[in-house]
């Protein structure tokens, strides 16, 4: 039974990565074409991409072989027979529930080994490629402002050569001074690290004006050979330096992450502690006021003390004092209340990159489970299909693998947005496949 899942296990696997290769293709083409990239280069980038790939691929594989092979061999009356035998179809289906356990432990192992370091260096690539300029390329006809400082036009181009001719050069790199060059032919090329552009021209003039002073003289310089060199940083492709990118949740190890976690917890803690020692403090400032020194227990006449000026003395009771005191308490009341407001979104923004980071963590195991999940659907629905074919196999499971990835992904905003945990967020999909697959395999029986 287990040679009858490797060989479908594997064909399905190579078109399915085949599937996902292709559109990654599609979707980057742009970033490539035109930058003189090398084969080496873009082989390197498709390889760290193919991890992400496989992930994805790996479920969805087992649920077309056991679809496959338990279809086969429910076509064949095999089961039909072993079944009269008294063998039953969960007995049938140790060899796949093994051999997907196997997948899902190998597939834990590369989510937490491989898979990471491929996103860091992948993302990193894809940045260097991303801010390379294209390939330096010259028209006939046209101007090129791709040289900073200068714009060049040229008459005639050769496609098997460097040569050119009748070039126009026009500097803007000085402000007050204008330079206009030309000359009937010459080369370009660059310079063997790339960081250089050179052009060698023949048979030409220099003009120059200087636009700020009126008094200055119109200059024009005949050369028979002139050489020009342009700075040209950005069109050769250069590696970064790995360790001066910071990584991000799918760039961590699940041990990573929740050592990441962990200090996200201890931040949260120490703002819930500062929250209430200011709470605190507050509270016993307001208990400091005492009600009963300024109950007024009869009418009393404030009679004013006068001073020898005629003027009032200032004197303060107990009641006026308080009142003082309240005015002065709600003040510092509403001054800490922007304070407390601004710990309580620090507070909700260290529990949504707590969350993010949980599902990442649960996501690196939710997703290798799929592995059994599948192999516990894939086999009865193999079995009541009754039909092997790639075809029927590929369009069950791309069915319920939409499913599945719907459930997932709308885990994931669910528990991104706090309206379910992310344990369910993330695990939401496997238990309903998973009861799915019960289901079927028990109605099988």
């Amino acid at each position: 039974m287990t040679k009858s899942l490797i060989g479908p296990f594997i064909f399905a696997l190579s078109v399915v990565i085949f599937v996902f290769l292709f559109q990654f293709l599609i979707k980057s083409l742009d970033q490539f074409v035109g930058k003189g990239l090398s084969i080496w280069l873009i082989i390197q980038l498709i390889s760290l991409n193919l991890a992400w790939m496989l992930t994805l691929a790996v479920p969805m594989a087992m649920l077309v072989s056991s679809l496959m092979a338990y279809g086969s061999l429910a076509s064949g009356n095999e089961i039909t027979i072993m079944k009269a035998s008294g063998i039953s179809l969960p007995r049938l289906m140790i060899p796949l529930i093994v051999f997907s356990f196997v997948m899902f432990y190998l597939m834990i192992r590369f989510n937490n080994d491989i898979l990471p370091e491929a996103n860091h260096r992948a993302r990193i690539l894809l940045f260097d490629i991303s801010k390379t300029k294209p390939t330096f390329i010259l028209e006939a006809g046209k101007f090129s402002d791709d040289l900073n400082g200068v714009q060049i036009l040229v008459k005639k181009t050769f496609p098997n050569s460097n040569n050119i001719e009748g070039v126009y050069i026009y500097s803007y790199s000085d402000p007050e001074n204008k330079t206009l060059i030309t000359s009937k032919n010459g080369d370009i090329s660059f310079s063997t690290d790339f960081k250089k552009v050179i052009m060698n021209l023949n048979d030409g003039e220099i003009h120059q004006l200087n636009v700020k002073d009126v008094n200055s003289k119109y200059r024009n310089v005949k050369f028979e050979k002139h050489r020009l060199t342009f700075d040209a940083e950005g069109f050769g492709f250069q590696n970064s330096n790995e360790n001066t990118f910071s990584r991000g949740d799918r760039e961590l190890s699940a041990g990573a992450m929740n050592l990441v976690v962990d200090s996200l917890k201890n931040a949260r803690d120490n703002l819930d502690n500062k929250f209430r020692e200011t709470l605190l403090k507050e509270i016993i400032s307001m208990q400091r006021l005492n009600f009963r020194d300024t109950i007024i227990t009869k009418p009393v006449i404030l009679v004013p003390d006068m001073n020898t000026d005629g003027t009032i003395k200032s004197n303060k009771t107990g009641l006026t004092t308080y009142y003082d005191s309240l005015r002065n308490m709600i003040r510092v009341f509403f001054n800490k209340k922007n304070e407390f407001k601004n710990i309580e979104i620090q507070s909700q923004q260290l529990v949504k990159q707590i969350d993010s980071y949980d599902v990442e963590i649960y996501k690196k195991f939710s997703i290798p489970f799929a592995c059994v999940v599948f192999a516990l659907l894939g086999a009865p629905l193999g079995y009541r299909v009754k039909k092997g074919g790639f075809g029927i196999a590929a369009g069950l499971s791309l069915l319920f693998f939409l499913l599945y990835w719907v459930c997932l992904i709308g885990g994931e905003k669910l528990a991104d947005r706090a309206l379910v945990s992310p344990f369910t967020g993330m695990w939401i999909a496997n238990i309903i496949i998973g009861l799915l697959g019960l289901y079927l395999m028990f109605k099988s029986s």
